[in-house]
């Protein structure tokens, strides 16, 4: 009889130079890891940068790993909006959350400071939600709720300034429009890199959107 072949050790697979190695994750965390990797790459690289494999070699899992949670693209940005929002509102509750009740001019102003703040800091992230074109909003129902209900916030707080005979203009409707038209315009001034030619230094950015968002409380006001 011949002698049994000697058992040999399987020899573990060498990892390529330059591989992310593969990380042990919680089934419950992938799916965070994956929006957080997403967020990652869209500030490095815009929206374009995303992709559910770039996200799963950034998270170190096997490429088909993900897509238990996001069988597409569109689903992964659609997620990387969501979170973008969820931010986005945090910020904005902060910035309220210090304003006393019953000042709806110093509610708006500190709406308008926060949206305008976390907007040019988080340009990319801001482009995200504020433009339809990088996610599917029927499929992301809550970003769409939350676009609509940041835009109510802003009309209901100045409609309370006028119903309490605070502003100048009769025209209610103009003002909500100039107010939602302020903070949205001069984020996306910072962000399509306008600055410059206005003579706005980077340093200079955040003290520009307060002194221009008090110009616009102060010429809507009524004076004591």
């Amino acid at each position: 009889m011949r002698p049994a072949a000697k058992s040999r050790a399987t020899k573990p697979r060498r990892r390529a130079a330059g591989a992310p190695a593969l990380k042990p994750y919680h089934h419950g965390d992938l799916r965070r890891v994956l929006i957080d990797a997403a967020l990652e790459l869209v500030v490095e690289g815009g929206a374009d940068a995303v992709s559910v494999r770039e996200a799963a070699r950034r998270a170190g899992v096997s490429p088909g790993a993900p897509f238990r949670h996001f069988p597409s693209r569109d689903a992964l940005m659609n997620a990387v909006a969501e979170e973008a929002q969820r931010r986005f509102r945090a910020e904005i509750a902060t910035a309220l959350a210090d304003v006393r009740d019953g000042d709806p001019l110093g509610r708006f102003r500190g709406f308008g400071v926060a949206y305008v703040r976390w907007a040019m800091r988080n340009p990319t992230h801001f482009e995200i939600i504020s433009s339809r074109r990088l996610f599917d909003h029927d499929q992301a129902a809550g970003v769409s709720r939350d676009n609509f209900e940041l835009i109510d916030m802003i009309g209901q707080t100045l409609a309370e300034a006028f119903a309490q005979g605070q502003l100048r203009p009769a025209d209610l409707k103009q003002v909500q429009i100039a107010g939602r038209a302020l903070v949205y315009g001069f984020a996306r001034m910072k962000i399509d890199g306008h600055f410059p030619r206005w003579g706005i230094a980077e340093a200079e950015a955040d003290r520009t959107a307060e002194a221009i968002i008090d110009l616009f409380i102060e010429g809507i006001a009524k004076r004591p």
